[in-house]
Parts: C-alpha cells; structure tokens; sequence
C-alpha cells in the first residue's frame, strides 16, 4: 500500500477517539462497511466501541489510517457525505504523501449538479487540475480513461456558464476513429454522428436537469458537435472542451486550437495510448503536447491509473490487466 518499505514490522495498538456520535456513525459508514474496507486496503484490525477505535497493525499502517479516519471526520464535519468510494480515495492520497490535506481537495466543490451531487476532485491530480482550468486559457488532459479528464472539465465548463463567465459551451469530439469517414455510415448527419457524441451528452445530463439541457442546446448555448465542425469558426466568450482528442490528426488539433477567441477557454482531454488513427496518421494530441509544453498560458496535466476513479473493480480490472500484459510479454 503507498510507498511504506519502511515499514516498521513491529505490531502497535493505538486507540483514538471521537466526540460526536453521531459523525462516528457516518465515518464508519452502514454497518461498518468504511471500517472493513480500511481493515481490507490497509491491512491492520480496527475495534469500535461508541466513539473509541482501536487500531492494531505496523506501525505505517497504523499511522496511515489514524490520518484517514480523523481526515474523513474532519470532511463529515464540513458537510461533506462521505462515501465508500471516498473512502478508498482517501486511503489511496495519503498512502502516497501523509502530510496531505484532504479539506483542500475534496471540499473544492466544482458544481452542484441536477441530482445534488457534489462535484469535486478525488486525487491531488484531479485538484491541480481544476486550479489550472481556473488559471488557464488553454489545458490539455492527458490519461487514460476513468480519470475524470473530461467530467471535471464539463464541471467546470456548466459552472463558467451559470456565473455568466461565458456565454456559451461548445463540446467537441472527432466523430469517427479513422479520420470523420462520415459518409459511409447510413442514416441523416444526427443519426451519423450522435453515436460519437453520446458520452458528452450523457456527463452533460449528470450536471443539468434534462429539459433544462435541452433548452440550452435547442438556444445553441450549449452546443455538441464533431471536430469537423469547427472549422472556419471563432469561438468567442466560450468555454470549449474538445473530447477524445488522441483521435484528432495533427491538422484538425491545429484547426481546433486556432478557433480560440477573446474571453474564452479550452479544454483538450485524451489518452494518447488510445489513439484509433491510421499508422500513417500523426496524433494531434501527441504532436501538440511536444510543439506546445513550453508556451505560457497553455497547461498540460498529466494523470495515471492512480487517479482512476470509477468504480472500486475498475482499479482491480486495470491491474490485472496490466500483470497479464507483462506476464504475456
């Protein structure tokens, strides 16, 4: 767990307590479930009586989760509902660096979407992220998939708009693997590109209630179109994301960039292990993080699979994955 090679072997007993009852209840979670999943990622024993819990491990492992269980009370005791999946977030920033101070994570809230969700940042990477969208005109996500790339970048696309910080969204993607072949699938220009636009519908729904999305994008205040489509257009007062970006060649990314126009920002997310382009065919992606790293204003941020944040299994999916990769090769 983390990097903790040197831990100390010797077993410690240690027990904190809590004054609150009732957040008690909330930090261990129903029927325990926060505790056990601790008990399982850590690997120590934990024994509750009221307020009082008796941690019984090394002395790293005992350390580490004194820290995420008086880290996570802290967040309940700001309002913040903590969940399992919080839980292991929690477990998985500090095994990295103890001295993290989860507050200023996962309290940034992003935006309050439609179902009353709480958008935040679940890892250092997702946080130094959204700062840079704050501070940036132009900020390229690079990682692979799961890793909120895009979801917080819609976050904080919906939340530009409802401050009147800019006028309109404009959600990009390339609309086919190999290059925007668009005339060979069957159907009406919709039905050809919807397909490809559907996961940013879907994230767009999660932050506003559905007849209210569909008002904007019938007022074109919010507008999901194919890459393509940008072409010959300045995107003023917009905040613009462009999606799936390892699958834009180098002239559509040189296009895409060059649509930016006053008051507006851009977001571009891909994986540029993924990219689905033609041997032949340069990535724009890649070309753009050599060409562009050392222009002020422009930001990249680099994530990996520890800023995951799917579902638990996912996580478990990618590593054995992984190990049978190296073990094949």
């Amino acid at each position: 767990m983390g990097n903790n090679s040197a831990t100390n072997l010797s077993c410690v007993t240690k027990r904190i307590s809590f004054s609150d009852h009732e957040l008690v209840a909330m930090l261990c979670g129903e029927q325990n479930s926060h505790i056990k999943l601790i008990e399982k990622k850590v690997g120590i024993s934990i024994n509750l009586r009221g307020n009082n819990l008796t941690l019984k491990g090394g002395d790293w492992e005992v350390e580490l989760v004194e820290r995420v269980l008086a880290q996570l009370y802290e967040l309940i005791r700001n309002d913040y509902p903590v969940y399992i999946n919080d839980v292991g977030y929690a477990i998985r920033i500090l095994s990295s660096d103890l001295s993290t101070d989860l507050k200023k994570i996962f309290l940034d809230k992003v935006y309050i979407a439609s179902k009353k969700m709480v958008i935040t940042p679940k890892t250092i990477n997702q946080k130094g992220y959204i700062d840079c969208i704050r501070r940036f005109d132009i900020v390229f996500g690079i990682g692979p998939a799961g890793t909120g790339k895009t979801y917080l970048a819609m976050a904080m696309a919906v939340a530009s708009l409802m401050k009147k910080e800019v006028n309109r969204i404009v959600l990009a993607r390339p609309a086919v693997e190999a290059g925007e072949r668009l005339g060979f699938l069957p159907g009406d220009l919709y039905e050809k590109v919807n397909p490809y636009l559907r996961p940013l519908y879907d994230a767009l729904h999660d932050m506003i209630d559905f007849d209210d999305a569909s008002h904007l994008l019938e007022k074109g205040v919010i507008e999901v179109a194919p890459l393509a489509f940008m072409r010959g257009r300045t995107l003023n007062d917009s905040f613009v994301i462009l999606d799936e970006a390892q699958n834009a060649t180098a002239e559509q990314m040189k296009m895409f960039l060059t649509r930016l126009g006053f008051s507006s920002k851009a977001v571009i997310t891909g994986d540029v292990t993924q990219t689905d382009l033609p041997h032949e065919k340069t990535s724009g992606l890649v070309e753009a993080r050599e060409l562009l790293r050392g222009i002020k204003g422009i930001k990249f941020v680099s994530f990996t699979r520890d800023d995951v944040v799917r579902h638990p299994l996912v996580q478990e999916i990618i590593d054995a994955y992984e190990k049978g990769v190296q073990e094949g090769s």
